[in-house]
């Protein structure tokens, strides 16, 4: 038997997985951590902690499966966060992460001194505060003493890397997200990173996602229990990670992700550009091959942040029955109709990617009257980000790319009514799989394709991804949402001026 390991740095905690050359789960470990927001918009984690959870995961597999058959590891991990790294390779600034909004500054200015169509033209995307650019100018800005002593600038997961190996590297697929890397020809953007004075030694050499960069050392095998000498793959984004792990490897198929944040991930065997900036083009972990993505900030974030402020009920009866609140909650949501009777949820939380490029959006209830009660708050919640979801998903479309079929996956892709409220929503059949370990699955296939288990990407999701569950769309409860989505929209642009005036009042 052959064992590859699959490590992802989330941003709620890390995730270990030991898989065989079957594709069979054979043991996980989960360590969590805090996400820090000191102010206003502010999203940061400090390092050791992810260095903590994933050494700790790892010890943990070490203790539950034969650890010699070890053929590889695999990394994944949230996206466009930034370690700052001085001469000493010590962390200098707690990392900010994907969702953190200070960066609105710098985005004007590098769409001011680059130009928004230019900048599209050299990286394939606009700029945007998630993106680790412009949080690099941020430090600049802000902690210049701190800057002056910067030497590297890396990814959540290949911080992880340089701690495991000793090795500085990244993938294409993670590397597409700094605003940084030309995405069509697969590589970091000096021209680019001179305009905007960045110097060019402080990202590390990137590799297609199945590419060995490193081997287990002998410190990092003695914290975990592994050999040393295991090789460690480029592995992936947790994005792309996640569209290998839902086998989203050809044409036509796409995967809906309802994670902290929502993702909807399109496969493309060619570059395409969305001219105007609202979804991402970035370099798939299948080597050579490209994916769209666009992302919604809070997806399950937003129905996590319901499940806290508002349902201390469902969560009390969920403790005393051993049972997810998650469940009542939905099983509320079920009771409201389509359309939660006009109610309308915006599931700006924490301002929005796609497609409006907002860090001042915010959430919002509209509509609200003397008929609505929980379970309508509730459904409207599921449906406001199903159509946060669609307006990805109608992009996608636009532009030309191919929709058969969805995979759900992620945490909320669990709920059977969320499924079909997409389903409905987006008028695409919604299939359920039989592996949901998301992007540590993915960074595992990618270690097993590096270890010889799988001759290609390609291959290994064919023999061991496969089909448990379809929701098809109904024709009268899409045209019912057809309805709502475009009040949806309406309701966005009406309030888009009063979030931005009220960010200057805080």
């Amino acid at each position: 038997m052959s064992i590859v390991i699959g490590l992802d740095i989330g941003t709620s905690g890390t995730k270990a997985i030991a898989m065989d050359d079957s594709g069979a789960l054979l043991a996980s470990a989960l360590e969590e951590y805090p996400l820090h927001s000191p102010k206003p918009g502010w999203a940061q984690q400090d390092p050791a902690d992810w260095e903590r959870a994933a050494f700790a995961a790892l010890a943990r597999l070490a203790t539950e499966v034969p650890i010699h058959e070890v053929k590889g590891i695999g990394l994944s991990g949230q996206m466009h966060g930034s370690v700052f790294l001085g001469a000493n390779q010590e962390v200098l600034h707690p990392a900010i992460l994907w969702c953190d909004q200070r960066t609105a500054e710098q985005c004007d200015a590098i769409t001011g001194k680059v130009g928004e169509a230019r900048l599209i033209e050299m990286v394939s995307n606009p700029a945007l505060t998630g993106f680790t650019a412009p949080k690099i100018l941020w430090l600049r800005d802000h902690e210049p003493a701190i800057y002056e002593k910067v030497r590297k600038v890396l990814l959540p997961k290949d911080y992880i890397r340089l701690r495991l190996t000793g090795e500085f590297a990244t993938d294409v697929a993670d590397a597409s997200g700094t605003l940084l890397f030309d995405v069509k020809r697969r590589n970091w953007h000096g021209e680019l990173m001179s305009l905007l004075g960045i110097d060019t030694d402080f990202m590390p050499p990137s590799f297609e996602g199945p590419e060995i960069t490193g081997t287990l050392s002998a410190k990092a095998a003695g914290r975990t229990g592994l050999p040393a000498g295991i090789p460690v793959v480029a592995g992936a984004g947790d994005c792309a990670a996640g569209g290998i792990g839902t086998g989203v490897v050809r044409g036509g198929v796409l995967s809906m992700s309802l994670g902290t944040s929502g993702v909807v991930f399109a496969f493309a065997d060619e570059v395409k550009t969305d001219p105007r900036g609202r979804v991402h083009t970035f370099c798939h972990a299948v080597p050579g091959k490209w994916h769209m993505m666009g992302v919604v900030l809070s997806a399950g974030g937003a129905l996590q942040w319901f499940r806290d402020t508002l349902c201390d009920a469902e969560c009390t009866v969920a403790r005393n029955t051993g049972k997810d609140p998650y469940e009542y909650i939905t099983a509320a949501a079920a009771q409201a109709p389509a359309g939660a009777e006009g109610l309308t949820f915006l599931p700006y939380l924490t301002g929005e990617r796609t497609p409006h490029k907002d860090p001042f959006a915010k959430g919002a209830f509209i509509g609200l009257s003397l008929r609505h009660g929980k379970a309508h708050m509730a459904r409207a919640v599921l449906e406001g980000v199903a159509f946060a979801m669609r307006d990805s998903l109608e992009i996608i479309r636009e532009l030309g790319v191919p929709v058969h079929e969805a995979r759900a996956t992620g945490g909320g892709g669990r709920s059977p009514l969320w499924r079909k409220i997409l389903a409905d929503m987006g008028r695409v059949p919604m299939v359920t799989l039989n592996v949901d370990e998301g992007a540590a699955y993915g960074a595992a296939i990618l270690a097993g394709v590096a270890g010889g288990l799988y001759g290609t990407v390609e291959e290994a999701c064919d023999a061991i991804i496969h089909e448990t569950g379809r929701e098809r769309h109904d024709d009268i409860t899409a045209k019912v949402y057809d309805a709502w989505f475009a009040e949806y929209q309406a309701a966005y642009q009406s309030l888009a001026p009063g979030f931005r005036r009220a960010a200057k009042l805080l």
